[in-house]
């Protein structure tokens, strides 16, 4: 019976990790598409702009350079929305100029068109190797179907060596359709992020744009902190008020009734101190229910790695848990990792669907990383009441960041980095 399910263990984990496979090469793929239909409509911005700088000694290119440098300005904001979609958003640098004069001195055009060049050489190789990769795959997977009836020469494989004159023939050459679909599942990761990395190094405010985008950041930054507390805070007074506030009326009551009892009724006033009795326990351990969610008590007896133990083991879905931090953080910071875990893991609980869960957790120079996954079904939605928007909050509050990965068919991963704090 043990060795029964412990193959089929195997056979469940083995199948997972073909979807995952599968699902990840698709959404690669999918992003090589995208990044060739830019990759040609870069080329042909390239082309005008470099009709325009010929024409530029005949007056000519003057007049076209606003509209050549407003294409480029552009395709490059919708190559940073792209990316965005696709990965960790790209904050744009302030709106580039469009007149000749000062493009020729404005670090955000030269970046654009560095990238520009970039993308319409390595971005748009890529891309078509991105097209014509599922095409060969077919094309000689299915080559035992159609290879007497093919137009011209349909004998030739997709590489144009080897003729099949037989079906054993034709079988092997379909293995290459196989090696093909192999390149597909191994390589169009790696394809896909080579082709995006220039979008994200040029398109991205630079080292030494203004200051203001990142005063923007912050300020934007410490809103989101001080809504956050506020939220917080309206959610203990709601708690003190609805709950043990009203507790505690009730203990004042039957207090008081049982006072004026105890002369004529004494059985009465007992049972009137028990209940009063009851309220009050029910009082304190609504309070003691409040005070751990201000900040858990647990964090300060056994750290952090003893609490996100205590939140796996008590998750409803197996949960495997590694923890490698050192020293201690910030009793804040602590906090923020200690609830971002404990609202994922509620979240995985309630609606992913997942058979288990995974919480890592490292702390590498002075920065907290956490990585929690889950194989689910995936398709978390932040704006769905998922609670991922309150988690994004207490992480922005930190001036930390979180990034959420959960296509549809899962898996589900949610990254955060956090800094350690004094």
């Amino acid at each position: 019976m043990q060795e029964n399910t412990a193959s089929d263990e195997r056979r469940s984990s083995r199948r997972d990790i073909v979807v995952r496979a599968v699902s990840t090469a698709l959404s690669s793929l999918e992003q090589l598409l995208g990044g060739f239909g830019t990759a040609l409509l870069a080329l042909f911005v390239l082309a005008w702009l470099l009709v325009t700088a010929a024409t530029c000694l005949i007056g000519v290119g003057f007049l076209m350079a606003p509209a050549a440098l407003r294409t480029l300005h552009s395709l490059a904001r919708r190559e940073r929305g792209r990316l965005g979609r696709r990965g960790p958003e790209i904050v744009a640098p302030d709106p580039p100029p469009v007149t000749l004069r000062e493009a020729l001195t404005d670090t955000t055009t030269h970046r654009e068109l560095r990238w520009l060049v970039q993308h319409v050489t390595l971005g748009l190789f890529l891309g078509l190797a991105g097209v014509l990769l599922p095409i060969v795959a077919l094309r000689d997977i299915t080559f035992p179907l159609w290879w007497q009836v093919g137009p011209g020469s349909p004998t030739l494989t997709s590489v144009g060596i080897g003729t099949a004159y037989s079906w054993p023939d034709t079988f092997a050459a379909s293995l290459l359709g196989v090696g093909w679909v192999s390149l597909l599942l191994g390589l169009t990761p790696g394809m896909a992020r080579l082709q995006a990395r220039p979008g994200r190094r040029f398109l991205a405010a630079g080292p030494d744009a203004d200051l203001s985008l990142r005063v923007a950041e912050l300020t934007a930054t410490r809103a989101a902190a001080l809504d956050a507390h506020a939220t917080e805070l309206r959610r203990i007074e709601r708690s003190l008020h609805d709950g043990t506030q009203n507790r505690l009326v009730s203990v004042t009551v039957l207090l008081g009734a049982a006072r004026r009892m105890v002369a004529r009724d004494p059985a009465g006033a007992e049972e009137l101190l028990e209940r009063a009795q009851s309220a009050a326990e029910q009082a304190l351990a609504e309070l003691r229910t409040v005070a751990r969610g201000i900040l858990p008590p647990v964090l300060a007896d056994r750290g952090l790695a003893g609490a996100l133990f205590g939140l796996a083991a008590n998750c409803a879905v197996p949960c495997r848990t590694d923890v490698d931090v050192p020293e201690r953080c910030a009793a804040s910071v602590e906090a923020t990792a200690y609830f971002v875990v404990a609202e994922a893991l509620t979240n995985i609980a309630k609606h992913s669907g997942a058979a288990q869960a995974s919480v890592t957790v490292r702390s590498r120079g002075r920065r907290l990383f956490l990585r929690i996954e889950d194989d689910g079904r995936g398709g978390a939605d932040e704006n769905g009441g998922s609670g991922l928007a309150g988690i994004r909050r207490r992480v922005a509050a930190h001036d930390g960041t979180l990034g959420v990965a959960s296509p549809p068919g899962g898996p589900t991963t949610i990254e955060v980095e956090l800094p350690c704090g004094l």
